[in-house]
C-alpha cells in the first residue's frame, strides 16, 4: 500500500509559512516500518485543489492532507474534496457534537461549518481542541497546525493501519564516505546495482563549506538480507581503496 502527502495552502507556496509536515510524516511512517511514496504541494485555488484531489483519489493510495479545513473563506479543502468526488456536503453529526462540546454557548454557524464534510465522511478525533478532521476514500484531512495534525496522523496510522506496521521487509542502510567524489565510485555503484537488482542504490554527495571535510552518503534500500549483503560489498570495496568510511546512523 502506498502512502502520499498533500500539503495545502497559499502560505506555503508564498513562503509566509514553512512546511513542517513532510518531514514529520516521513518520521511517523518510518517509526511504524512504513514509507512515503509521494508528496504534492498545492495552494488554495479551488479549481486546482479539486483537480489535484480528483487525481489523488484515483490512485487508491492512503493520503494525508494538511491544511485548509478551518473556518475562514480561504479554507476550501472540504468543498474541493466534495467536488472531486461529486458529493454533497453536510454537517456531520459526530463533528457537530464535538464542536458544540468545545464551544458550548459560544457556538456559531461559522464554527459548525468546520464540521461540514462530503457525505459519507468519518471524523478524525482532535485531541488538542476537539474540532475533528475528516476522512473519506482513504484520504485523511487534518488542520495545518502541527499540534493538531500530527496526533491525528498517529491516530489514523495506529487505528486504521496497525496491520501494516513493520509488515514489509524493507530497510535503508548507508555509510558516510569521507573525502571522496561520486566519480571515484561509479564503477562500484554499477557493480552493486548489477549484482543486487532487487535493491536500490542511492548516493548523496555534500558540498563542504570552507574548513569542512567533503563527504558522500552511499547506501542501499530493500529487504534486510539483500541490503546487508550489498552493504558488505560496498564496505569491503571502500576499505580496499583505502577510503575512510563510517556507518551512518
Amino acid at each position: 500500500m502506498n502512502f502520499g502527502a498533500l500539503i495545502i495552502g497559499d502560505e506555503i507556496l508564498s513562503g509566509r509559512r514553512s512546511d513542517k509536515h513532510l518531514a514529520k510524516l516521513i518520521e511517523l511512517l518510518g517509526a511504524r516500518g512504513l514509507k512515503l511514496s509521494w508528496a504534492r504541494y498545492v495552494g488554495d485555488d479551488f479549481a486546482r485543489l479539486a483537480g489535484t484531489l480528483r487525481e489523488t483519489f484515483a490512485t487508491g493510495d492512503v493520503v494525508f492532507s494538511f491544511g485548509g479545513i478551518g473556518a475562514t473563506p480561504d479554507d476550501r479543502t472540504r468543498e474541493a474534496a466534495g467536488a472531486a468526488l461529486g458529493l454533497e456536503l453536510a454537517l456531520h453529526p459526530e463533528a457537530e457534537a464535538e464542536i458544540r462540546a468545545r464551544f458550548g454557548a459560544e457556538i456559531t454557524p461559522e464554527r459548525l461549518q468546520m464540521g461540514v464534510y462530503p457525505v459519507g465522511s468519518e471524523i478524525i478525533p482532535n485531541s488538542f481542541n476537539r474540532i475533528p478532521g475528516f476522512s473519506i476514500r482513504q484520504h485523511y484531512f487534518t488542520p495545518g497546525f502541527p499540534v493538531m495534525a500530527w496526533p491525528m496522523v498517529e491516530w489514523v496510522l495506529d487505528t486504521k493501519y496497525a496491520h501494516l506496521h513493520h509488515a514489509e521487509d524493507y530497510v535503508e542502510q548507508a555509510v558516510t564516505v569521507w573525502d571522496a567524489y561520486e566519480g571515484q565510485l561509479i564503477g562500484l555503484m554499477r557493480q552493486v546495482t548489477a549484482d543486487f537488482p532487487d535493491t536500490t542504490l542511492f548516493s548523496l554527495p555534500t558540498i563542504a563549506a570552507e574548513g569542512q571535510r567533503r563527504s558522500l552518503e552511499l547506501g542501499m534500500k530493500g529487504t534486510a538480507a539483500r541490503v546487508a549483503a550489498a552493504m558488505a560489498v560496498i564496505k569491503a570495496d571502500l576499505s580496499a581503496r583505502g577510503l575512510e568510511w563510517e556507518d551512518k546512523a
